[in-house]
């Protein structure tokens, strides 16, 4: 038997993303993005739909995505849906389905300069650091042996 658990959105985060560790010591982020779907309805009104997604992200590629995002960044994100259930305070059950993600990719050039959350990504992309990746912990995407870490990068 075959099946698939995969999710891939663009949109831009709803949020600035929110960075913890869990009782365990496990770094984990978490961050909202928003995607929109437009059509026209039958008296050619312009209609619009926005969707919001649980985005979460463990590890490096929590750091990582801690560091570099910011509400309104524009984002690929690659991962699986995954649903958490919980008994809330007053008793009854909860539910949310979220995308966890494996790896996440800044789309646009926000702000000038070189503040904490302006990341280029045009210079990222010719070293091969527009994918942040938790399966790999040094962001490294066929650049030989060499290991990046993000306390290397000079932006």
């Amino acid at each position: 038997m075959m099946s698939l658990n995969r999710a891939q959105i663009i949109g831009n985060l709803t949020r600035d993303p929110e960075m913890r560790t869990t009782t365990t010591g496990q770094t984990v982020c978490n961050f909202s993005v928003a995607t929109s779907t437009q059509w026209n309805n039958p008296q050619g009104q312009k209609q619009e739909r926005t969707e919001y997604h649980p985005v979460v992200t463990w590890g490096r590629l929590a750091e990582i995505c801690s560091q570099y995002l910011a509400k309104g960044r524009k984002v690929y994100v690659d991962g699986r849906l995954q649903t958490r259930e919980w008994e809330a305070q007053d008793g009854s059950k909860k539910q949310r389905t979220e995308i966890v993600a494996e790896n996440v990719i800044i789309l646009d050039r926000q702000g000038s300069g070189s503040g904490p959350n302006y990341v280029p990504t045009s210079t990222a992309s010719s070293i091969g650091l527009d994918t942040m990746s938790s399966t790999n912990a040094s962001i490294d995407r066929g650049i030989g042996d060499q290991e990046i870490r993000i306390e290397d990068i000079p932006f």
